[in-house]
C-alpha cells in the first residue's frame, strides 16, 4: 500500500483559477488540471526564484517532493501552450496558511 500524501503548506489560495488560449470557445477545448500546491511550487521557484531547499521548508514537503512536484506541474503547463488547451487550477491535498501561520485551513479534494 502506498504512503499517504503529506499536506502541503500554501501560503494563499491563487486568485486566478483558469487560463485559456484567446479566440477559442470554451466549449471546445480540453483542460490540464494543475493542484493547487503544483502551482504555489511554481510561483515559489519560478517566479520568486527561491530555492527547491526553501520551498520545501516552506510547503512542509522534502526537497524531493518539490522536485516531482515542480516536474509534474511544469510538465502540465508545457501541454497547455504547446496542445492549446486550458489550464484549470484546483484541488490537490493543502492547507491555506503555510507553515508559519497561527490559522489554517485543511483542503482535501478527490483524484479524479
Amino acid at each position: 500500500m502506498p504512503r499517504p500524501k503529506k499536506c502541503r503548506h500554501v501560503l494563499e489560495e491563487p486568485n486566478v483559477r483558469y487560463f485559456k488560449p484567446r479566440g477559442i470557445p470554451l466549449q471546445s477545448l480540453e483542460e490540464e488540471k494543475l493542484t493547487v500546491d503544483e502551482f504555489e511550487a511554481i510561483r515559489l521557484v519560478d517566479v520568486e526564484r527561491r530555492s527547491q531547499l526553501d520551498v520545501a521548508e516552506m510547503m512542509g514537503v522534502s526537497q524531493p517532493t518539490v522536485h516531482r512536484i515542480l516536474r509534474d506541474a511544469r510538465r502540465k503547463v508545457g501541454n497547455a501552450l504547446v496542445e492549446g488547451r486550458a489550464i484549470r487550477i484546483e484541488g490537490g491535498e493543502y492547507e491555506v496558511g503555510g507553515a508559519q501561520t497561527q490559522t489554517s485551513r485543511r483542503v482535501t479534494t478527490k483524484k479524479e
